[in-house]
């Protein structure tokens, strides 16, 4: 369990490590800074010290760059007013300003800037008017406007790098944001498809179904309750697939989800289609183990949709299913085999151009028409590469 005190020291040791390469700095600097400014009128002392590394410690204060901008500013103006010599402590005016940009607005950040800039020209002079003693006569000092020249040019430097780095945290933001959108577009499109697919095999069959069961229920009543026995079971695996992908679809960050269908559920289909009166062959290879998932979920669906298809347009025809592997690819023949069935006009289903369409994602293709052979047929071809295990 971690305490409060533990908590906030593990913020400050995240977040405030950036103000100890200039605390490093200005303890080792300070001292030796004044050897080469003759000209101070006050070599660093403790206070001096005391000064410098408040400055320093400022910054650590990052999360609310302010307040870190004004102690800052604060303790520089006192060093140097107090006539200390210059030193790796200038460093953290710029580094504070820089912070301060990059996360205000980049109005409310140049006000700030120019108040902090205005606050280190006050303390340079300042500084200037004690360290007058110590120069020698005649060599004087280069005029004001220069200082204001030159910090004015480094932390308007300082302020616009800052001002970039949040306008491209701001862009990376609402990128990830679009993408967040985007992904969750796409998930619910794939859930419609899948919704699409599930219930429409379902209600196919179902049909199929219950047409056998009228049609033989004079003359075997054994075999309509069998009919009316595979409705109830078809009925109840679509009702709920259709809450399961509902509750998808309303909270898809809670909600629990199902597992994909693959092609291990495939005896399942061709038993709820059986029942409806249509004879399915299927011929599968045996090396089909460790498919990608993505590539073993759409298969599924491309051959249930293919049955429904089978179930909505050619009735109760014979027909076969062929699985194989083909080098790095996964191959489907679904053709009804009756010469005389009524087939679909190719590719004109909602769901035939769903399918293509996904598995086109997986970068495969897939092309449904009347076989040469008679009937018609649905031929997908996807790259085992489609998708991770």
């Amino acid at each position: 369990m971690v305490t409060g005190g533990e908590g906030r020291w593990r913020r400050w040791a995240a977040e405030g490590w950036v103000c100890l390469p200039f605390l490093a700095a200005v303890l080792i600097s300070t001292g030796s800074s004044a050897v080469h400014q003759p000209g101070s009128a006050r070599s660093p002392d403790a206070v001096g010290y005391v000064l410098v590394t408040a400055a320093s410690l400022a910054l650590a204060l990052r999360r609310r760059p302010g307040i870190a901008l004004a102690l800052n500013a604060a303790f520089v103006a006192a060093y140097l007013a107090a006539g200390y010599p210059f030193g790796a402590v200038m460093l953290t005016v710029p580094a504070a300003v820089f912070m301060m940009a990059g996360r205000w607005p980049l109005t409310q950040a140049a006000l700030a800037a120019a108040a902090d800039l205005g606050v280190l020209i006050i303390a340079l002079y300042a500084k200037r008017v004690r360290d007058a003693a110590g120069v020698p006569a005649g060599s004087g000092y280069y005029p004001m406007s220069r200082d204001a020249l030159v910090w004015g040019s480094i932390l308007a430097v300082a302020l616009a790098a800052g001002a970039l780095l949040r306008a491209r945290r701001q862009e990376a933001a609402r990128v990830h944001a679009e993408q967040a959108r985007r992904v969750a577009s796409e998930e619910r499109l794939r859930m419609a498809q899948d919704l699409h697919d599930s219930i429409g095999h379902g209600l196919a069959a179902i049909a199929m179904q219950a047409g056998v069961a009228l049609h033989v229920l004079d003359r075997d009543t054994e075999e309509a309750r069998q009919s009316m026995k595979a409705v109830r079971a078809t009925s109840r695996e679509a009702l709920e697939n259709l809450r399961a992908q509902l509750d998808g679809l309303r909270d898809m960050g809670t909600a629990d989800r199902t597992p994909a269908p693959g092609l291990g559920d495939l005896d399942r289909l061709t038993e709820r289609v059986q029942a409806g009166g249509v004879t399915v062959h299927t011929d599968i290879a045996p090396d089909l183990a460790g498919l990608p998932a993505a590539v073993d979920a759409a298969a599924y669906r491309i051959l249930q949709e293919a049955l429904t298809n089978v179930l909505r347009h050619a009735g109760a025809v014979p027909v076969r299913i062929r699985i194989r592997r083909d080098g790095d690819a996964l191959l489907l023949d679904v053709v009804n085999t009756a010469a005389d069935a009524p087939s679909a006009p190719p590719g004109t289903g909602l769901g035939l151009r769903g399918l293509r369409s996904q598995a086109e994602v997986l970068g495969g293709t897939l092309a449904a028409g009347p076989h040469p052979d008679g009937g018609f047929g649905v031929r997908a071809r996807l790259p085992l590469t489609g998708g991770k295990p």
